[in-house]
């Protein structure tokens, strides 16, 4: 499964590592976006398999973020 950004924005921050288990409606990463930070969360349960990004990257709507299994 993935995780895509909902707006673009940059990476603010990322609260989650390769491995770490994940809930549904978990926040994993944190976009900001015109000066707010847009939380963007889990949709399913799993384990992060790949984070796809970095902190201070630009992402575009619709882009994966990060994948679970």
């Amino acid at each position: 499964m993935e995780i895509k950004a909902n707006m673009a924005g940059t990476v603010f921050q990322i609260l989650v590592a390769v491995g770490d288990e994940v809930d549904k409606g978990q926040t994993v990463v944190v976009l900001e976006s015109m000066k707010m930070e847009i939380p963007i969360e889990a949709e399913n349960p799993g384990k992060v398999q790949e984070i796809r990004v970095a902190e201070g990257d630009f992402v575009n709507e619709g882009e994966v973020l990060i994948t679970i299994s």
